[in-house]
Parts: C-alpha cells; structure tokens; sequence
C-alpha cells in the first residue's frame, strides 16, 4: 500500500481529477483486512418480540398455529391497520403486492437489528435489604437492544464487563435471527462471529477507556476466533487469556481427551490492571508467578553499602533488650554515641544493649535513626528476635510490609505480647498469578450446578459459573473500587450479579451490577409447550424462561437468604468470605422488562412511565424512582423538571440537596434549556426528549 501510496501522489500532480478517481477506487482495498478474520457481517439478525404490543407500522411475523410445533412463516409482513381483534398486514419487500387478515393474536412483533429501537423499561418488582445502597438492575430484554439503550444511562461510565457469552457448541444452545444454530450449520461460526462483534462494539461504548476490564469466557470451540475478534475490535487493549479448570473430574468428549478447562480473556483499558491478592498455594502455577507479597521481618543491621560506624555515625547507638520467659522485648533506646568505650556502657538495670556490631565483629550502623526506631517500635513494627546473651537480633518490616498491613493486605490477629504485630494463622501471601488458574473453587459443577439447587430447590440450570470462579476474576481488578458498576448482558443464572454482591459483602462496598438476560425457554422444553397450545408471550410459557424462572429468584433469594418457597437456604458460602447463605445479602435489587416504545409517543410527553428507570439508571440507580411529575419532582439523585415556568423552585431545591447528580428538564425550547441548565452549576443536566431521541437515532446507524 505505502508503493500505491506513492504512486497515487504523482499521480494527483500529473491529473489532479484522475488522482481523486484512484484515491476513490483504492479506499475499500485499504479497508480490507489482510490477516485476520473475514466474515459476513452483514448476515440478517432479527429478534421476535413475543408480548410486545402489536401497533400500525409494526414489522411482524405470522405465527404458527396454537398446538403446532412448525417453524412458521418467516417472511416479515407490515400492519397497515388494525381493528379490533384483526390487523390487515402487508408483505414486506415483495415482487408482487401481497396482503392478508389476521388475527393480531397471530403475530408477533419483530425487530430487525438495523432499525432504530426507542426502549423503555417495565418495573417487575424490587427486594430491598440494602438501605442506601445503589441498586443492582436486571433487565429481561434482547442483549443488544438492552446495550443500545445503556449507552444513553452509562456511555463510558462502566469499570467492568464479565461476560460468557454461547460457545456455540452445534446443540442448540443459542439462537441467531430466531433460528436455532445447528452444528452442521455451514455459517454456524459466522454467524456467531457477526452476532458477538456487534455486541461487543456496543460494549465498547460502555467502558471507561481510562480504566476498566472486559473478561470473557469461552471453550476450545470458539477462544481462537474470539481473540482475533477482540484483537480488532479492540486494538488498544491489552489482552491476556487464561486457561482455568473448571471441571477437575473432566467432561468426556467423543473419541477426544476429556475437557477440563475453558479460557478466560481479560482486556484492560488505559490503567486498568491485576492487583496482588491473598492466595493460597493453589493459585500457584509455576516460579513464575509474581513473587509473594509475605511478611518479612528484616534485621535492622545495616548490610551493603555506606554500613560502617563512620559512613552515618548519627545511626550507632544501643538498643537496650530485656528478657521475659516469653522471649526478648525491647525495653528503651540509647543516644547516639560518638565515644570509643560504647562496650563498656552501662544498660539499665535487667537489660544488655544491643550495638549494630556483625558477625564478623565490624563495628556498623542501623538502618534508622534513634527517633524512627522509636517510632517503628511504638507503632508494632520494630521487634526483638531470640534472646541471645552473645548477640540478640533486632528485627524490623520494610516500608511495603507496613503498608500492607495498614491497608489489610496483609491479615493481622492485633499484636503479639511485646507489642510488635502478630501475623494471623489464616494469612494468605498476596501475589499476582500466572495465566493457569487450577483452583478448586472454580469447579463448575460444585459452586454452579449444584449451588442452584440449594437456592432455587427443584430447579437446574444448564452450565453455571462456579460462583467464587466470577468472585475472583473480578476482584483482581475491583479490589479497590467499591464503588465500580459491573455488567453482564449475558447474565443467564445472575451468577455475576451474585458475585459482586460477596464482593461488597467482604469489604463493605458500594458496587452495582447490571444484569441483562432474555425470558428464553429452552430448546427441549418449546416442542413440549407449543404441542399444549401454548406460545411465546403466554404467561404459562414465560413462567419457564430463563429470567423469570431462575435469573429473578436467584438473586432475590441470594439477597433475603430465603428460597421462592420461603424456607431458610441451607449451607454456607465458602472460601475468602464465609457466613451462612441463610444471612443473605444487604443489597437492593429492581427488575425490568425491556419495552419498545413509539418515538412520536415520546417526543409528546406521554411514555414519561417508561422512560423514568432510565432516567433514575443514569442517576445512579440510588433511592426511589421518579415514575410521574406534576411540575416537577426531585428524588435522592436527580430531579425532572416538567414545568419551566417553575424553574426558580426546581432550581432552589436542587441547591439545598446533597448528592444530585442529573437534572431532566422537558421542553422542545432549546434557549430556555439553556437558562435553566446555566442556573444548575455542578449538576450534568439532560434535555428531555431531544437527548434521549437523539441517542436512540445515532445508535441505531451503527
């Protein structure tokens, strides 16, 4: 290309005109990816919307009849009218005019991913423990209508990203423009490879490029396409993959080894990094992990350079050292002596001194001065070794160790009798470490598939995360954000949303997660309740998907410690935190239905009911939730503003809270926006409904 480059520049200066129709012609050569991955992007992606209301101008589909298991028309059709109970519909992109009467209990909406959508979100309950706690969301919607929507509540604004998206294993396991994909399926990996880039370049919008992770999991079928995917959708990223067993027993495979493992890949953007963690042994995969952080008590004897009496004559002095049947206490400090008869000095009574001097006999310095090594000693970090009437060692920790300790990095069990710190029994040394993760927490089958059961008895769900294996994963890079925002728009059992609330747990944090998942039923399951009569949308079929039958009650019984059926969950979390999981969780969790709303609705001021969680989402998801305005409300985070000619108040009231951090303000006036918003200093302010049409216009051109 550089030698096209070259030859296109002579050629401008030659034929102006005839160097613009090659500059032209040359473009979609440059764009094409010479290694890497080449897939059809393009491929159709549609999702049908069962339960959705059915309006004029809706794209539908024709379904089948009520008891059949047939796959159904599915040629796309347009309401032109409806009345009553009936719709009049016309086939979309026909070479001859076709239409037909049905019943719009027969069709389903759908949504072609090339159309703008204006979402909005349908309360399906709360379980509040958590006080003032941010709220965890779970979103029962189609994942990337639901990442469309969260780039108008948290564009740039999420610290993390954990998602295990389909594997693609051939058995059903997810679908593609409403269709199962098979596994002799030819497209079946681009399909999958379409499916995931236009989901995770939404992602992208959603991380904070200063600082945040995107972690993804996947099995030996697909880990090879996915990194290439990740590689070009995410050139500024540093990307890792770890290999971590999941299954010790192993999973047998046809004529194959049997699979123990999956890969896990962590993307950091911008400072985004692993920190040291208190692990036990398990964790370690080789010598080249990261060296431990462990507890070292140095001596305080000056070794290498500049070590001799004369080199810092300030740091000789004695240290006088008392002996109790416990061990060696220090007792006191002497000056600094500058004399030549130091041995002959006396100690106080029932003690020795103790001078820096070698083994060797060299006559040396300490490492501090008298003043610090007073100051380390009250502070417990300056101790006495073994009482030795020749020698006694005087035993100090290193900056790093003292902050470790100050921080609770390092766990303590108070001080010991002599006043110097005690390190705990159960103390772990903190270390990052390799990429070969074979910890026996993350057994799937122990800490996934049979922990749904004892929460949700009765009830299974096909290949969980171990629960600790998502816990840990994310505390690499969450430790010390209390306050970070979490999503998974794969969250199937809610396992993630599960693990960030044992993160807040341990430490006390703040953390939110966003949990996104659709209400699907199960491949073996659908034969079953279409030859009952019964179909998507029916509240006796939606009762059996994934969201509302597992993803819900998850969480709610993680947080009240109680299963659906009221009774106490019997056995108790393990590993970093341990309590009983009757206890529960104090955490506030709210649920909603992703709706699909008319833009000319919003734009009149007569959805406010469905865009109010998204307003009360970009606040912060904190308090309660402004569903309705009579001029204007104010809740513990934002306020909305309706009538402008009441802005003084709105305005006053803003100044006198604490913690507001959106104003809404309603008006097709863009000059009185801007008065309004002027008045409201510190504050993001939003124009409602130009920003939020304007946002759901841009995202549906991507």
């Amino acid at each position: 290309m550089s030698r096209l480059t070259d030859l296109l520049r002579a050629a401008k200066q030659l034929d102006p005109q005839l160097g613009a129709d090659l500059e032209e012609e040359l473009k979609p050569l440059q764009k094409r990816l010479p290694f890497g991955l080449n897939f059809e992007r393009h491929a159709p992606e549609a999702v049908e919307l069962p339960g959705h209301k059915i309006r004029k101008t809706s794209k539908v589909r024709i379904l089948p009849r009520r008891g059949s298991t047939e796959r159904g028309d599915q040629r796309l059709w347009r309401v032109e009218s409806i009345s009553g109970d009936e719709a009049v519909i016309s086939l979309l992109d026909a070479a001859d005019p076709e239409t037909a009467a049905v019943p719009v209990d027969d069709l389903v909406l759908v949504a072609e991913f090339r159309d703008r959508i204006y979402p909005g979100l349908r309360p399906d309950g709360t379980v509040e423990r958590g006080g003032d706690k941010p709220f965890h969301t779970v979103i029962n919607g189609e994942n990337f209508h639901v990442l469309e929507q969260l780039t108008f509540t948290h564009e740039h604004s999420v610290d993390a990203i954990y998602i295990d998206p389909p594997y693609n294993s051939g058995s059903k396991d997810w679908k593609y423009n409403n269709d199962y994909v098979e596994g002799d399926d030819l497209y079946r990996h681009s399909k999958w490879l379409a499916f995931m880039e236009r989901r995770l370049k939404m992602a992208k919008r959603l991380l904070k490029p200063e600082d945040s992770v995107l972690i993804v999991t996947i099995d030996e079928k697909e880990y090879l396409r996915l990194g290439l995917l990740l590689e070009q959708t995410f050139p500024e990223a540093r990307i890792q993959m770890v290999a971590a067993q999941i299954a010790p027993q192993g999973n047998p495979r046809n004529q194959q080894f049997y699979r123990t493992d999956e890969y896990v890949f962590f993307l950091g953007f911008g400072s985004a990094s692993p920190v040291a963690l208190a692990l036990d042994d398990s964790w370690r995969s080789g010598a080249g992990d990261a060296p431990k952080k462990n507890i070292n008590w140095a001596s305080l004897l000056r070794t290498g350079s500049e070590r001799k009496r004369e080199d810092r004559p300030s740091m000789f002095y004695p240290i006088f050292v008392e002996q109790f049947p416990e061990g060696a206490r220090i007792h006191s400090f002497g000056d600094p002596y500058y004399g030549k008869n130091f041995s002959q000095l006396d100690p106080p009574t029932g003690t020795k001194a103790v001078w820096p001097i070698g083994r060797d006999g060299e006559v040396r310095r300490w490492q501090v001065s008298k003043e610090s090594a007073e100051r380390l000693r009250s502070e417990g970090f300056l101790r006495a070794g073994r009482w030795n009437e020749d020698r006694t060692a005087i035993q100090y920790l290193a900056r790093t160790n003292r902050e470790e300790i100050l921080s609770g990095e390092i766990a303590t069990d108070g001080k010991n009798w002599d006043g110097s710190y005690a390190v705990s029994e159960g103390h772990k040394p903190t270390f990052i470490p390799g990429t070969l993760w074979k910890v026996p927490s993350h057994d799937a089958t122990r800490f996934g598939t049979q922990l749904i059961p004892k929460m949700l008895p009765g009830r299974r769900f096909p290949f969980p995360k171990s629960l600790y294996a998502v816990e840990d994963a994310l505390r690499f890079f969450l430790r010390d954000r209390p306050e970070a925002t979490v999503l998974d728009f794969f969250a199937g059992s809610g396992t993630t949303a599960h693990a960030v609330m044992r993160l807040n747990h341990h430490d006390g944090g703040r953390r939110q997660s966003i949990s996104v998942t659709n209400n699907e039923v199960s491949a073996n399951e659908q034969g079953a309740l279409r030859a009952e009569g019964l179909r998507p949308g029916d509240a006796e079929w939606e009762q059996w998907g994934i969201c509302d039958y597992i993803t819900k009650p998850r969480i709610r019984s993680a947080i009240t410690g109680k299963s659906p059926e009221g009774e106490s969950i019997k056995g108790d979390y393990k590993f970093v935190d341990e309590f009983s999981m009757s206890d529960g969780f104090e955490e506030n969790a709210a649920f909603y239905t992703l709706t699909y709303e008319s833009p000319w609705m919003v734009e009149a001021d007569r959805a406010f009911a469905a865009i109010a969680p998204t307003l009360w989402l970009r606040a912060g998801a904190v308090g309660h939730r402004i569903d309705s305005v009579d001029g204007w409300a104010v809740a513990e985070t934002y306020g909305v503003l309706k009538d402008l000619d009441l802005a003084s108040e709105f305005v006053e009231e803003l100044g006198q809270r604490d913690g507001i951090r959106v104003a809404y303000i309603v008006t097709d006036d863009e000059g009185r926006y801007q008065q309004v918003a002027n008045e409201l200093r510190g504050i993001e302010t939003v124009r409602l409904y130009e920003d939020y049409l304007r946002n759901c216009e841009s995202t549906g051109d991507l």
